[in-house]
This record gives C-alpha cells, structure tokens and sequence, in this order.
C-alpha cells in the first residue's frame, strides 16, 4: 500500500497566477485538473454539492500546460 505524502508550497502575500489552459475532470467525478500558461497543475477537490476546493499545485514545467490526458497505472 502507497502512503500519501502532502506536499506544501510556500509563497508570499498572494499565491502564483494560474492562467487556466487546460481542464480534465477524473472518471470518479471527485477531482478536477487544470494546466496553466505558467506551467503548474492543480488539482482540485468536486464534492457531491459541487463546491471546489484546491487541493494542490503541482510545479515543475517550463512551458505551458496546453493538453491534459488521464493514464492508467
């Protein structure tokens, strides 16, 4: 069994821009992802009464996130 680690981003005042570029909504209908021009990705929680929370934001692209595809393990 794989353990979860959080991962934590720390930052100033205001948090990074995220021009949205891309969107994907897993099968589950639970998380959504966006890819940005800066080149992050975030995941966001869906809960049943539609409201999004951010969950995280994942760094490490040098160019913009223009396409999102889900793969299989």
């Amino acid at each position: 069994m794989r353990a979860s680690v959080p991962a934590v981003a720390v930052w100033g005042r205001t948090a990074p821009s995220h021009s949205i570029t891309a969107v994907m909504i897993t099968d589950d209908q639970q998380t959504i992802v966006t890819g940005s021009q800066e080149g992050q990705i975030c995941l966001w929680d869906l809960s049943s009464d539609l409201q999004i929370s951010s969950k995280e934001m994942l760094f490490g692209h040098t160019a913009s996130v223009t396409c999102l595809a889900k793969a299989r393990e």
